[in-house]
């Protein structure tokens, strides 16, 4: 490929990025003067997860062929590469003798992407429409394998008291489970689709995915970053490098390529969920290593992931991006 075929890769892959990163920059700006306080920010993220974001993946979903789906390899990919990922960051945090109420903390930062969020923003940002649907089905599997994964770590860590069954039925209340849950029953009943349902989930996605990045960039706080330590470091160099690597290596290995290799990448690719937050400070563990890994995934995955879509395009493995 001549240097003006990659130059202009390269900046189709920036185009793809730079919207999705744009909006949390815009939100950390507004949050630093105080144009986005908190308690907006909570009513906001608040009214987004419990009916914006569900309805999106509701009108995603509910459009997807699932007799094709559910044979997909980058589908069993994703999962797979997930479970792998969260057993080599538990040995490695063992081998490199991390404290036990933290190695939780360390192996929720490798293996816990956003992908409600900022994946899927980055999924159609890259592949339109779609991507949204490419992106459906794994967001559903893998969000609710990773709220399956984190009870067995942080009970083994945390000594937390939360069971399987408790587990099961958050996955069971979760608005976004719900939505996609809902869209594939649509689907698989056979039922007209309304001429409306295409141009819905595009509306949806471009009003609630950009507020959602918005409410992300205000809650970051750069301050907290002067007490980023090695192991925050360490779990960040997990969640960008290591795990989207596992998976895209996985993924070659098993014939998957162009389309679903990108949105494969750019799901798991991510920062750190900003629900882990959450779920470690319930659990009595170390809240400000928790937000440190998710402010560092945060920022730095906007050149990793730039980079990362720029070099499968570059060896014409992501299909056509930015189209």
């Amino acid at each position: 490929m001549t240097g003006a075929g990659a130059g202009e890769l390269f900046l189709t892959s920036l185009r793809v990025s730079l919207p999705t990163f744009g909006w949390v920059v815009a939100g950390m700006l507004l949050g630093r003067f105080g144009l986005f306080p908190q308690w907006l920010n909570d009513r906001i993220s608040r009214l987004a997860f419990r009916f914006g974001i569900p309805l999106m993946l509701f009108t995603g979903s509910a459009r997807v062929d699932y007799s094709e789906a559910l044979h997909s390899r980058y589908v069993l990919v994703g999962i797979v590469s997930t479970l792998l990922v969260t057993a080599l960051a538990w040995y490695y945090s063992r081998w490199r003798q991390h404290p036990l109420a933290e190695r939780g903390i360390f192996v929720q930062g490798a293996y816990r992407s956003n992908l409600a969020i900022v994946g899927l923003a980055l999924c159609i940002s890259a592949y339109g429409e779609r991507g949204a649907m490419l992106g459906a089905l794994p967001v559903a599997l893998m969000t609710s394998l990773y709220n399956v994964i984190i009870v067995f770590v942080f009970n083994a860590t945390l000594g937390g008291s939360t069971g399987l069954r408790a587990a099961l039925l958050g996955i069971a209340r979760n608005p976004l489970i719900i939505g996609i849950g809902a869209g594939v029953l649509y689907s698989l009943s056979g039922l007209p689709q309304p001429a409306l349902l295409a141009p819905a989930s595009v509306w949806l996605s471009a009003f609630f995915l950009p507020l959602m990045l918005l409410c992300i960039g205000a809650a970051i706080r750069l301050g907290d970053l002067r007490r980023a330590g090695a192991l925050a470091w360490d779990s960040t160099l997990w969640r960008l490098l290591v795990a989207p690597g596992i998976a895209v290596l996985l993924a070659l290995a098993c014939g998957v390529n162009g389309e679903a290799l990108g949105v494969l990448f750019l799901l798991v690719g991510g920062p750190a969920a900003a629900s882990g937050y959450v779920m470690v400070v319930a659990a009595g563990g170390n809240g400000v290593l928790a937000a440190n890994i998710i402010v560092l995934t945060t920022l730095l995955s906007a050149v990793t992931l730039t980079l990362g879509l720029f070099l499968l395009s570059l060896l014409g493995l992501a299909g056509s991006i930015g189209g």
